[in-house]
């Protein structure tokens, strides 16, 4: 979901770099960050019911999780200038190796923050290897189907968000209501969430080893790429770009994409188990995660070709408008209809992330590395927009709070008919 800032790709040829190995091994990084990612809207009730925690302060774990975007990108990219793109993935997925390990003394110690420094760690190692990962699918092929390339790159990545969700439920949101934690305190109430935790802290230990394994082999293949990393000086000169309309308009539809995205997933199994919607349990509800992600997966494939034969801008406003649609046919029905309208959104959103960058990025020439490090930044919406979502939900209703994100597919739609002509145009 974010490039490189302050560096150059520069492929051997106008064809860019033959090496399909390379890409398998880059479709590979997203399915495991996009899986990891969609395991914050498991946790996110089952802390919320342990710590008795109200939306807003629930969907801080996506602040936690999303503010490491903003934080950790020019320090990302510094990293891949002076290891390269491949020993640069080996770090990141021991980054994240490590945010896994702390998930233990996070349930060990029973505190909400501590969980929430965990997520922090863990998403500062994603943001290292995404910042890794998509400027290979953009070098890794011809220019000219750029678009579709990267559409194709984040359905590995939907697949991801699929599964995961889909196990995690099961794994971690099984044993969710059986003790209500307000009738507990003290040490009864310590012991019950330490207990309840490690739950959570198992999975991110199995993770934990499986991320080691991919580093190590990712390590061993540190020499299989060129040299195609140029320091082109300070990334703060990267900020002017904000002055170009398109690019600036761009910037700022990741920034509500990212957050309306991640607020609605975060919201899913709470929106589901109202008596009113599906009515079922926690666990039942998170397997239906899955079905959200789902659907952006499906989305992306089928986008893949869509982006081939249809102007991108045109297409990114159809889907917005979809979200729109969706968003007030959940909030203004119940049952069946209302739960799986909600879910219908993942298709909507399936081309909108690739397709907004390749927008904004249209047009900056040599200046396009520069650009991706504001649009990395600009991720950090997911730690924005979710816990205002969660704001208007305790004041109002879980309902009421979508408009919030249908806010930010509104501002989408304009943008899509606004970048509708190619800057080449």
């Amino acid at each position: 979901m974010a490039l490189t800032p302050g560096t150059t790709a520069q492929p051997s040829d106008s064809q860019g770099v033959s090496a399909p190995n390379l890409q398998v091994f880059v479709f590979a990084l997203f399915f495991i960050f996009g899986g990891i990612t969609s395991l914050n809207d498991v946790i996110i009730p089952k802390l919320k019911d342990l710590f008795t925690l109200n939306y807003f302060q629930a969907l801080l774990v996506q602040s936690a999780f999303f503010a490491a975007y903003f934080i950790f990108s020019i320090p990302a990219a510094a990293i891949v200038r002076k290891a390269g793109y491949l020993r640069s993935a080996s770090i990141g997925l021991l980054i994240m190796t490590a945010g896994c390990l702390l998930f233990i003394p996070a349930s060990q110690s029973g505190q909400f923050v501590v969980f929430l420094f965990a997520l922090f760690v863990l998403a500062a190692g994603i943001t290292t290897v995404q910042v890794v990962a998509n400027p290979l699918i953009s070098l890794l092929g011809k220019p000219a189907t750029a678009h579709s390339r990267l559409t194709f790159a984040q359905a590995f990545n939907s697949l991801g968000t699929t599964i995961f969700p889909i196990v995690g439920s099961i794994l971690i949101l099984g044993s969710l209501a059986k003790i209500d934690p307000k009738t507990l305190s003290g040490a009864a109430l310590d012991a019950y969430r330490t207990a309840e935790t490690q739950v959570v802290v198992n999975t991110y230990l199995v993770l934990a080893l499986a991320l080691v394994i991919v580093a190590g082999v990712v390590w061993t293949r540190r020499k299989a790429l060129p040299n195609v990393v140029e320091d082109s000086g300070s990334v703060l000169r990267a900020f002017n770009l904000l002055e170009r309309p398109r690019f600036g308009f761009g910037a700022a539809c990741i920034f509500l994409y990212v957050g309306a995205e991640v607020a609605i997933g975060s919201l899913i199994v709470n929106y589901l188990i109202q008596a009113d919607v599906f009515g079922i349990a926690a666990a039942a509800a998170g397997t239906y995660v899955g079905f959200y992600w789902g659907g952006a997966m499906v989305g992306r494939f089928i986008g893949t070709v869509v982006l081939r034969l249809v102007s991108p801008g045109k297409v990114l406003a159809a889907v917005a408008v979809g979200s729109i649609t969706l968003i007030l046919i959940t909030a203004n029905t119940t049952g069946q209809i209302a739960g799986w309208s909600l879910l219908a959104i993942g298709l909507m959103n399936s081309i909108m992330f690739p397709t907004i960058f390749t927008l904004a990025s249209e047009g900056l020439g040599k200046r396009a590395a520069e650009g991706s490090g504001i649009i990395a930044m600009a991720i950090v919406g997911g730690a924005v927009i979710p816990p205002l979502t969660g704001l208007i939900a305790d004041a109002s209703s879980l309902r009421f709070a979508l408009l919030l994100p249908a806010l930010c597919y509104g501002v989408i739609a304009a943008y899509g008919w606004y970048a509708r002509k190619s800057v080449a145009a």
